[in-house]
């Protein structure tokens, strides 16, 4: 099991399942959400991922029809992604996670859209796009 939280602690999270398709997204959008080059992301079945909020503090953002972005309003940290499209699986961001992990990121993607100053010193294949193993 996996267990995490926020930057401030008022909401927690664990994980009984695996995190699939770990990937480090360079794209402008995940870099204005996480204030840094890049934000690692890996997907979670819904069912498996568990939100202790006791004191509701868990705010969202409809970034676009069907896809939100949830996050702590004490402190702002991320949390998670849904979309409906998909409502069976969850985007968590893995800086919230307080166990270490065994899944590994699998690739760097939207390098085009990179922060001029990252110099992707990982060594990860590079996609300027998603990874050809996703679906949506």
């Amino acid at each position: 099991m996996y267990k995490g939280s926020c930057l401030c602690g008022a909401i927690n999270v664990e994980l009984k399942g695996s995190i699939s398709s770990i990937i480090h997204c360079h794209c402008s959008l995940c870099r204005k959400n996480s204030g840094t080059a890049y934000a690692t992301n890996g997907f979670v079945n819904a069912n498996e991922f568990t939100l202790l909020d006791p004191e509701n503090k868990l705010g969202h953002y409809a970034f676009k029809e069907g896809k939100n972005r949830y996050f702590c309003s004490v402190c702002a940290s991320p949390i998670f992604s849904s979309n409906t499209e998909n409502p069976t699986k969850l985007r968590i961001r893995l800086g919230i996670l307080d166990s270490n992990i065994e899944e590994k990121p699998i690739s760097h993607n939207f390098v085009s859209s990179k922060a001029s100053w990252d110099n992707l010193d990982a060594d990860l294949p590079r996609y300027d796009s998603f990874e050809p193993s996703r679906t949506k």
